[in-house]
């Protein structure tokens, strides 16, 4: 090891410091500073440092010392800072390899000495770290992973510190980057003040304005290469300086500790490495991903721009100084050969751990292959012609790989928005203290079970708990059939109910060649736009519940009884059909009285989706004998519920014992809490009625336009938009249908489509959806329809 290797690499500091003269003591006076102030015998030896001197003291004995001879510009108040974090540090994680303060003669842990210009220096002598300074292409990816833990660990370990000095202004802080522009001309080349220019801008655009909603703390700061030294293992034997703590973001340590890949080969692998290490310990938020790209810039500018002004103003430190340059600009201009979009994508894809997309491995025809082979052919599909790499998602938006947005106006499982915070930290906090099941007690079931219970009609009063729609339906087929005795099931003649063998049956849409169960009726759905029975007769809602009887009888002569009619109340797999109320409650009346149940299926149509209620079959007053609830029950996480009358479940409990590994689990039912929380705090019920309308509306104008759009059918955000070929002959036209849901995917908006014949456009935004997310819709639908987008 050699002597700078245990050097504090002291940082930038307030402006005082900066413009503030060395330090110029010699060793004979360190030699005599460490014996008189702190009571150490032994010989000084110079290690480099910014704008304190430091002298490594070798006693001669196991344990050598570092004595810091402060700048005389440097407030106390930051000495003493740096002080009191090192013991704080030493107390909550005393594995970390920091430098321990040695206690003054005097008392404490500071000095003060004259220098020879007069004026005080503070002098601080702190334990002396061993170990082997490396460089970044010397670490493996295993080191570099390491590295990032450790960053992570000592921010951790400063978590619960403060102290008044933390928010000085350190131009080395995130924060202070825009400060740089009053140093750029220490440039002399006028491309890189260019480069550094931009990439301030980008700073000031992106950064700026979100920079105070990051989490912060008060921070090391500066865990870079210069300030570590390292074992024969490439593990951080010694963490060396404190000098640039101050009260800023977290992600920031992050940001200092990246410095280690800027001349390495691989700078995104390591980048990926480095981050992962972090998270390991400290997991990164979203806009902290968000922001790293111009972060990690921001600091490497800040490198270069001090270097060359503090070699240019202190000669004498040049040499030092002018290494912090090294790969800086390499790295610049590797950035600026990718281009800054290809970059952030690169950026982000390293700190999610994700492929990156501009790596062949990572691309989505690789990907798709990947998939076809990994998960076979039975799956469903990948949606539209050029499928989707999303990776995340935030209210209403969904973000590929190379961070473009799209408007989800099709997946109704976000009922609250995609990654709502509540609901993000409701089952983050449940899930570090527990997950089990409901065979223990917890409070999250029976609070959730009461919450819905009370939501619902009197009699629906017991609730179970399983994993998802298909479950849901499964388990209320059963149910149903314990009951009644029956084995007989109706329902509408396109309708989809699940996956699982039972509910399978219950799901036309899904049935391939003859494949027709022999115990399953099949309604013709109320569709009063082509259907046999059309708007413009009267009675024609009623007509298409007559069928309920000659059903009926044909289940009888086959041997079964009925069992369950199971309806979705907004027919979504129909097409979207919205037939008056008269309909479904006579096709209930009809199916009672041949002794069957009615199962409403509000896995599609539930939690708001309508607007004017909280669940679909309230607005064709109809009460049910079960309700069925999936998809947005947890807003991404699986959980669904079956809710009955306590005569059913009592029935069914005679006949057999019911447990669901996983359904009821306190994660589960956390996110099921708060997604009712949000719907009530934020009044998404009321906003989705009225967005519904207006997208209603508007979409209906559309049609004085496009003569394709035949009709269209609401239920609150639950949107079918009817193409045809010919409106007078109301010809459907799946083409076109398929054609606009490609082209709007192209111009940035997802919906899907529905009905027998796959011409119905399905729309159903997130309820948080604002008026400019529906002027997004409704302007993209509109150029798709003019054949943009192709």
């Amino acid at each position: 090891m050699t002597d700078t290797a245990a050097s504090p690499a002291a940082g930038a500091g307030p402006a005082g410091t900066l413009d503030a003269p060395l330090p110029r003591f010699t060793t004979l006076d360190a030699e005599r500073i460490a014996h008189r102030q702190f009571g150490v015998t032994g010989t000084a030896s110079p290690l480099v440092s910014e704008r304190d001197q430091n002298f490594r003291i070798r006693t001669g004995a196991a344990a050598d010392f570092l004595l810091k001879i402060h700048n005389a510009a440097e407030d106390p108040q930051v000495v003493a800072m740096q002080t009191a974090a090192l013991l704080h540090v030493g107390r909550t994680d005393p594995q970390l390899p920091i430098m321990r303060p040695y206690a003054a003669a005097a008392g404490g842990h500071v000095a003060r000495v004259p220098g020879a210009d007069g004026r005080d220096h503070l002098v601080r002598l702190l334990t002396f770290m061993p170990g082997a300074h490396l460089e970044g292409p010397d670490l493996s990816l295993a080191a570099v992973r390491a590295f990032g833990a450790t960053s992570a660990r000592l921010g951790r370990a400063l978590r619960g510190f403060f102290h008044p000095a933390a928010g000085h202004a350190l131009l080395w802080s995130a924060r202070e980057a825009p400060r740089l522009r009053a140093r750029i001309d220490s440039l002399e080349d006028p491309g890189r003040r260019a480069i550094i220019a931009t990439v301030l801008d980008a700073f000031e655009a992106r950064v700026t304005p979100v920079f105070p909603s990051l989490r912060a703390q008060v921070i090391h700061g500066d865990l870079s290469l210069d300030n570590a030294v390292f074992d024969d293992d490439q593990q951080v034997s010694g963490i060396l300086d404190f000098g640039d703590m101050v009260h800023s973001a977290v992600v920031s340590d992050l940001v200092a500790s990246a410095e280690l890949v800027v001349d390495r080969p691989d700078p995104m692998a390591a980048l990926r490495a480095l981050c992962a290490g972090f998270g390991s310990v400290t997991p990164l938020e979203e806009l902290e991903i968000e922001l790293l790209p111009e972060l990690l810039l921001a600091r490497w500018a800040t490198s270069a721009v001090l270097a060359a002004w503090r070699a240019r103003t202190y000669p004498e430190c040049a040499d030092y100084v002018r290494g912090w340059e090294a790969g800086v600009w390499a790295i610049f201009e590797r950035v600026e050969a990718m281009g800054p979009d290809r970059w952030r994508v690169g950026v982000h894809a390293a700190a999610r751990d994700l492929d990156d997309p501009d790596d062949p491995a990572g691309s989505i025809e690789a990907m798709a292959a990947r998939r076809r082979r990994l998960l076979g052919p039975a799956v469903s599909p990948l949606s539209y012609d050029s499928p989707l790499h999303l990776v995340r998602g935030s209210g209403v938006w969904l973000y590929d790989a190379t961070d473009r947005a799209y408007l989800d106006a099709y997946n109704n499982v976000p009922v609250v928005g995609h990654c709502h915070p509540q609901v993000v930290a409701a089952t983050t906090a449940q899930v570090r203290r527990l997950n089990t099941n409901v065979r223990y007690l917890h409070p999250s079931a029976l609070a959730l079970a009461e919450r819905l219970i009370a939501t619902l009609p009197a009699g629906l009063d017991t609730v179970m708990f399983v994993n998802s729609g298909s479950e849901a339906n499964d388990l209320a087929w059963r149910l149903a059939t314990c009951f009644t005795g029956g084995t007989g099931g109706m329902v509408t003649a396109h309708a989809y109910h699940g996956a699982t063998a039972a509910v399978a049956a219950l799901t036309p849409a899904e049935w391939r060649g003859e494949h027709r169960p022999s115990h399953i009726a099949r309604l013709t759905a109320p569709d009063g736009y082509r259907g046999p029975h059309r708007r413009e007769a009267s009675g024609w809602a009623e007509r298409y519940a007559e069928e309920v009887d000659g059903l009926v009888a044909m289940l009888a002569e086959r041997g079964h009884r009925p069992a369950a009619m199971v309806i979705d109340a907004a027919f979504t797999s129909d097409g979207i059909l919205l037939p008056p109320r008269p309909y479904l409650q006579e096709a209930v009346r009809r199916w009672r009285a041949a002794g069957g149940l009615y199962v409403a299926d509000e896995v599609q149509t539930g939690f708001g989706r309508g607007g004017s209620h909280l669940w679909g079959f309230q607005l064709h007053g109809v009460v049910p004998d079960l309700v069925t609830l999936g998809k947005p029950m947890g807003n991404g996480h699986p959980v669904a519920a079956v809710v009955t009358r306590a005569e059913i479940a009592e029935r069914f409990a005679r006949e057999t014992e019911w447990f669901s590994t996983f359904g009821g689990n306190p994660v589960a039912c956390e996110a099921g809490l708060a997604v009712l929380r949000v719907l009530d705090a934020e009044g998404l019920l009321a906003n989705a009625s009225h967005r519904g309308a207006d997208l209603l509306a508007r979409v209906k104008a559309l049609g004085e336009r496009h003569p394709a759009i035949g009709d269209v059918r609401a239920m609150g955000l639950l949107v079918g938009i009817e193409l045809v070929r010919d409106r007078a002959a109301r010809t459907p036209d799946p083409v076109l249908a398929d054609r606009v849901v490609n082209r709007m995917r192209k111009l940035g908006v997802l919906i899907g489509s529905t009905g027998p014949e796959d011409n119905v456009l399905k729309v159903r935004p997130a309820l948080v959806i604002d008026a400019a997310g529906v002027d997004r819709i409704v302007d993209t639908l509109d150029r798709a329809l003019a054949g943009e987008g192709d």
